[in-house]
């Protein structure tokens, strides 16, 4: 059996570990919502001047995480109509800001997934 004198550093441990767990809990990203982010600054993304002046349309679809602020902190391309689009739609994305989703009435972390459309007529 411990001696009386590792009591404390075993509470200190298990301490950590349910505040890591906590924080750990915090990260939650959702995926399904009560109310969904709104974006509410959308920078549109820089056309690539050849793309443009050849006269080629696209789309890529940005994976994104809204955090409880209505920041972007990460996004990835997970479908792309033409690659030479892709650094551009990320650009852009990053810029965007957002009312934040809300779970139970309180701001969440989500993951939405926004298509980013390069027109020549627009």
């Amino acid at each position: 059996m411990d001696s009386p004198s590792s009591y404390p550093r075993f509470l200190l441990l298990a301490a950590l570990a349910c505040l890591a767990l906590r924080l750990a809990a915090d990260d939650t990203v959702y995926t399904k919502v009560d109310v969904n982010p709104v974006p509410v600054k959308t920078p549109p993304p820089d056309y690539p001047y050849d793309l443009k002046r050849q006269g080629v349309s696209g789309v890529v679809a940005v994976a994104t995480v809204v955090d409880e602020t209505g920041t972007v902190t990460s996004c990835s391309v997970t479908k792309s109509s033409n690659v030479e689009f892709e650094a551009a739609a990320l650009a852009a994305v990053k810029r965007w800001k957002f009312k934040p989703a809300q779970k139970d009435g309180a701001p969440v972390k989500m993951r939405v997934t926004i298509p980013i459309r390069f027109n020549i007529d627009e």
